[in-house]
């Protein structure tokens, strides 16, 4: 069964792809858990840079806005899933202490 989601093969697309680039290029911390993403890792490794729906699509939020979009660990992102989270505004040099009532479950930094 194909993907019928608008972000994804649908009108939303291309706006979508352009988001993406901006916030690539734009933002290095990841928006679920706060710590710095690292572009060098691609997919399916679970650090790896993806884009988040802040209000998720399945939650009726918008597939391309940018507003609803932000950087994530790949395995944040899955762990958040299609749960609704307050967008977080993390700065580059200060601590992060969570609150997220996501459970870490795996260390993925000791591979």
């Amino acid at each position: 069964m194909p993907n019928m989601r608008p972000d994804h093969n649908g009108t939303h697309r291309a706006q979508f792809n352009s988001n993406k680039k901006k916030i690539y290029a734009t933002q290095e911390i990841c928006g679920i858990c706060g710590k710095k993403v690292d572009f060098s890792l691609k997919f399916p490794h679970p650090l790896s840079p993806c884009i988040d729906h802040i209000i998720p699509v399945s939650r009726n939020g918008h597939p391309s806005d940018i507003n609803n979009l932000q950087l994530a660990h790949l395995c944040c992102n899955r762990q958040k899933s299609d749960k609704l989270s307050p967008k977080q505004d993390f700065k580059a040099d200060t601590e992060v202490v969570s609150n997220r009532l996501l459970p870490l479950t795996f260390d993925w930094k000791s591979l």
